[in-house]
């Protein structure tokens, strides 16, 4: 003899079956961003370090560029929080 689920103990279980497969699929969407957002991201480190290597021939290896106020200044002046330091780009 086979029994059955009442109406609503079956549509909340196929209700939670939806919501539980579109979860899955919100969790494909991120990841498939998060790849897409990871590649831009390269390529800006890529960018950066192209104007990094065309900088340093411009004004030294060590010179220290604020971005506030395009400053170049030598190493040895002292640096704010605005200068950017190509090493952390990387």
């Amino acid at each position: 003899m086979s029994k059955n689920l009442s109406k609503e103990q079956l549509e909340l279980l196929q209700g939670l079956q939806k919501d539980f497969n579109q979860s899955k699929i919100d969790i494909a969407d991120c990841e498939i961003k998060k790849i897409s957002v990871i590649k831009a991201l390269e390529e800006v480190q890529r960018k950066f370090a192209e104007q990094e290597q065309i900088l340093m021939k411009e004004f030294g290896e060590n010179a220290v560029i604020n971005l506030e106020t395009g400053e170049v200044k030598d190493p040895e002046s002292e640096t704010t929080d605005d200068a950017i330091d190509f090493e952390e780009v990387k």
